[in-house]
């Protein structure tokens, strides 16, 4: 490709200095390609280059000689081979390792990723999406949507990418099929609604052809969106710095001589001038900004991306590894992190495993205390795990012997990550997104605690009682009519003779929980509050009927693994969020409406559905003695009011 720089040929190069300065003022867009094996992500990435004009001469002279020796292109270029670098990525005709490409157009900058498809690199495509903002998400037009497509797409939502482009790749092997086209769009989009990511855009394509790359494609007059180009000079990914809270990990302690200690490190977050106040993490030592040092010279601020030395008012001890930040909005601190994991060694974990934590402050030794579940890649669902293999994806409870200060990693990338390092091979065998601190759920009781048991057994409790302990749990929407079916519950087990406590989500935070909010932790503290008091209720023979909301699926989940899944019955009082806004007594929506109530479920929260609940009633359609006679009927059948088990 000829080049095209203005102003070679003025002599005081003015022109040329313009020029690079409205390059640097560009926006930057950091992406990647993923998807299944041969669905065509480096065949794309060339031909984006190509029909942009953005392949010098000699580089293209190169390729055309590739391509006669390691093409699959037939008699054009094989435009793969422009990222295919490895040798044995040419010979197999894949992509191993992570492939980088700058480019520049008029109105954006880039740097593309092109990862690996097959599923023995799936690490390697954890490592490219961990800096980008979007994700090309390739599909074959043949093949559809994959296991290998959804495992990419989750790893990106884990990693933080919140944009992505649905690629529907060689369109020209499915004779341009509308149909087939829209299938896959509703395949993806099926699977995509439990992924935490936008609205995904969907693209058919050829990227051999050059259909809908740069240019459009005579070939999808039915299709009237931008082609592939436009759409990624124009999204807004909404990827601006995080300019509140001040973080910066100390990389380096800088001490030329007695005369000077300074810090150095690059900051990931907030904005940083002399004068300002910082506290030094892990140790809570306070002091104030002196100077902001670089080779250049002093700079009166600093943001996120630059790489600084800090001077502090006070000799205070810090060392490589701790962290620097915003003393008004400090980070989390515990020994305990809930995490998800991407598992990246051929060598099986499981709970007590060891392992050497790498996070942004410094390496600390660590365990998985504990494997909560694993994500089932076809259904979404999640299961319970044993252990994690190769390209599992998973959530853990990881224990660090010191105090860890991170951000959750939705939040904050740079402080809301670690990596879980192999202690004899110096291996990386898991990249880790933090959710938070590890609850109480998953902390361990005290080892001289001994449980006490009880003299009088179960089978003289059930006779005593006429009844089999369990716990019922009724979750629904605020006003859904939980609390009216389980007052209702209770008059119609004490007419029938049995023994039942009522734990009213109300009653239970004037109480137990009266030093809970609203938040989804706090919400899964009540739960497990709620839970703990119906086991040690369901040990003495009782039934314990709970009204409780509890949005969260992991959590309910939680609530059936601590009481004993024999024991647990889950009531879904399924009544339209529009019924219950117009019951609603206390006028809780519109409070949520107009954000006096935040993470309020259904309105600024999830709610996740039940979809594998033991009984759905709708109390929009059925009156209150319908629904306890269907909850009666199956309590019955399911052996808890009979005084005995059913075989």
């Amino acid at each position: 490709m000829a080049s095209e720089l203005p102003g070679t040929d003025d002599p005081d190069g003015s022109d040329v200095e313009a020029y690079l300065a409205s390059h640097r003022q560009k926006d930057l867009l950091r992406l990647l390609t993923c998807g299944s094996v041969d669905d065509g992500k480096s065949t794309l990435i060339g031909r984006l280059l190509h029909d942009s004009r953005l392949i010098y001469e000699d580089v293209l002279a190169s390729l055309e000689a590739d391509s006669a020796a390691h093409g699959s292109a037939g008699d054009q270029v094989d435009l793969a081979l422009l990222m295919d670098g490895l040798r044995a990525e040419r010979e197999q005709g894949i992509t191993i390792d992570v492939a980088y490409r700058y480019f520049s157009t008029a109105r954006r900058t880039f740097i593309i990723a092109d990862t690996p498809g097959h599923h023995q690199y799936t690490r390697n495509m954890a490592t490219g999406a961990s800096t980008c903002d979007l994700a090309v998400i390739l599909i074959d037009a043949r093949q559809g949507v994959l296991a290998q497509t959804k495992r990419h797409s989750y790893i990106a939502s884990l990693l933080g990418i919140r944009h992505a482009v649905v690629a529907v790749n060689k369109m020209d092997l499915v004779d341009w099929s509308h149909d087939r086209f829209l299938e896959i769009c509703e395949d993806y989009r099926s699977f995509a609604e439990s992924l935490d990511v936008g609205k995904p855009y969907f693209l058919p394509m050829s990227a051999l052809l050059g259909d809908n790359v740069v240019d459009g494609s005579d070939h999808l007059d039915w299709y009237d969106g931008p082609p592939l180009l436009e759409y990624l000079e124009t999204v807004d990914v909404d990827s601006s710095p995080d300019l509140e809270r001040f973080r910066m990990p100390v990389q380096r302690v800088v001490r030329p001589d007695s005369g000077f200690r300074g810090f150095a490190g690059t900051v990931t977050a907030g904005v940083i001038r002399p004068g300002d106040e910082v506290v030094a993490l892990p140790s809570g030592v306070r002091s104030t900004v002196q100077r902001i040092v670089t080779f250049d010279g002093d700079l009166d601020v600093a943001g996120p991306g630059w790489a600084v030395t800090l001077t502090l008012a006070d000799e205070i001890d810090i060392s490589r590894g701790d962290l620097l930040a915003d003393p008004g909005d400090e980070p989390a601190r515990a020994h305990q992190l809930d995490a998800n994991v991407v598992w990246m060694s051929e060598a099986r974990t499981v709970p007590g495993s060891s392992y050497l934590l790498q996070s942004a402050n410094a390496v600390s030794n660590c365990t998985i205390h504990s494997l909560r579940h694993r994500l089932d890649i076809s259904s979404g669902a999640h299961i319970p795990a044993a252990g994690l293999e190769l390209n599992d994806i998973g959530r853990c409870v990881v224990t660090s012997d010191r105090e860890l200060v991170f951000d959750p990693y939705g939040t904050h990338r740079a402080t809301g990550s670690f990596i879980l390092i192999d202690r004899l091979t110096n291996a990386t065998v898991a990249a880790g997104m933090i959710i938070g601190a590890a609850s109480a759920w998953d902390r361990t009781p005290d080892a001289a605690l001994v449980r006490q048991r009880s003299e009088i057994s179960d089978a003289e409790r059930a006779i005593r009682f006429g009844q089999q302990p369990c716990t019922i749990l009724l979750t629904g929407h605020t006003a859904a009519g939980k609390s009216t079916l389980a007052t209702a519950l209770e008059r119609e087990l004490f007419d029938r003779g049995k023994v039942s406590i009522r734990l009213d989500g109300e009653n239970v935070r004037m109480g137990i929980s009266r030093d809970l909010g609203f938040s989804t932790q706090e919400r899964s503290e009540n739960l497990r509050r709620v839970s703990e008091v119906a086991r040690l209720v369901n040990g003495q023979g009782l039934i314990a009927i709970a009204a409780m909301v509890a949005p969260d699926r992991d959590v309910r989940q939680r609530a059936r693994d601590l009481v004993g899944a024999d024991r647990y019955v889950e009531v879904f009082v399924d009544t339209p969020i529009e019924v219950c806004r117009e019951r609603d007594p206390h006028g809780l929506y519109a409070m949520a409406d107009s954000g006096e109530i935040p993470s309020f479920p259904g309105v600024s929260a999830d709610f996740d559905r039940p979809t594998d609940a033991d009984l759905r009633v709708d109390t929009s359609t059925q009156d209150v003695d319908e629904c306890i006679d269907a909850i009666v009927r199956m309590l019955t059948e399911r052996g808890f009011l009979r005084g005995q088990s059913t075989p």
